[in-house]
């Protein structure tokens, strides 16, 4: 029985890794629809969001069964309260991308991103891929440091975002309101997509450590996940 029990808690940490795969491709697709204005690329993505749907759901499932089954405590019970909460990060980022891939589509045939800011947002695709594939890599071993490492990392998604927010409000943005709140938006979905590939990692130090409210301040702390 016991054997069986961390059997299922095993397949269910692949089932996340599984998962932040998905998430990745998904947000790679939505970037190169948005920055290419192909709508088969986005439309890809939003009808792929389904997956991560019923991947969520499925983690979800599986967890309760296991805590109405086994009644787990101490690592254990924190095994599988943390997976369902990193499988809602996960879920969330989906989200994200396929917010992405809509804006990409509600624009066609016109691109929704101006040439100005194109480079930023193609930074942005790339450091939110890096984000979710080192998350990947924190479910798959738990690795603390690399957890940690993770909150300097998406130091870069919010220097872009910055750096968008100063373009937006430079008296030389020539691209009016409506491509304003478009950028606005895109950014912040980038932006919000890195804070949940951080959500993701601190989950994890929690794991393994049980440090959940760790002041920030304090050398190697981890803020909990919001």
């Amino acid at each position: 029985m016991r054997e069986s029990y961390v059997e299922e808690l095993e397949d269910i940490r692949s089932c996340l890794v599984e998962m932040a795969n998905t998430v990745g491709s998904q947000m790679s697709t939505a970037t190169t629809a948005l920055l290419d204005a192909d709508v088969a690329l986005a439309d890809l993505v939003i009808a792929g969001d389904e997956q991560l749907d019923a991947q969520r759901e499925s983690i979800d499932q599986r967890c309760f069964t296991l805590l109405a089954r086994q009644q787990p405590v101490a690592t254990d019970l924190r095994s599988i309260v943390t997976a369902t909460r990193i499988a809602s990060d996960l879920e969330r980022m989906g989200d994200l991308a396929e917010h992405i891939a809509k804006v990409a589509r509600m624009r066609f045939p016109e691109h929704a991103v101006p040439q100005e800011v194109r480079p930023a947002f193609l930074e942005a695709g790339h450091v939110a891929e890096m984000l979710v594939a080192k998350a990947g890599t924190v479910i798959a071993t738990r690795d603390v440091e690399a957890a940690r490492e993770l909150e300097t990392d998406d130091d870069a998604m919010d220097t872009i975002h910055r750096e968008l927010f100063r373009e937006l409000l430079s008296d030389k943005w020539p691209h009016g309101v409506e491509t304003a709140i478009d950028i606005t938006l895109l950014g912040r979905y980038y932006e919000r997509f890195g804070d949940h590939a951080v959500g993701v990692a601190r989950r994890v130090v929690y794991l393994v450590t049980g440090e959940r409210y760790a002041a920030a301040s304090q050398p190697g702390a981890v803020p909990p996940a919001r």
